[in-house]
């Protein structure tokens, strides 16, 4: 990923974003960046990866081959907490 494609994400998203170079997990010799989106704006997990992936798509050619979520803490009653994992799991398959 180049300067220029990094500016654009940073400027299609709402989140923090912070760049890291890795390789591919499934072949070690294809170099890629790993983005990490902190996003403290979205109400639920769901619009937050939604939100990621649409800023994603500001950039050609750019495209997400995989997806990792941290635990979150448990959901109180009548909260969105599961709905929104659901949803996100939806989105990505």
């Amino acid at each position: 990923m180049n300067d220029q494609e990094k500016v654009t994400l940073k400027e299609a998203s709402r989140a923090d974003i912070a760049f890291v170079d890795d390789t591919l997990p499934t072949n070690a010799d294809v170099p890629v960046t790993r983005i990490e989106f902190e996003d403290g704006v979205t109400a639920t997990l769901a619009e937050a990866i939604e939100a990621g992936f649409e800023a994603v798509k500001a950039v050609p050619d750019l495209s997400v081959p995989g997806l990792s979520v941290p635990a979150q803490p448990a959901a109180a009653e009548g909260d969105e907490g599961e709905e929104a994992v659901n949803e996100a799991a939806e989105a990505v398959s």
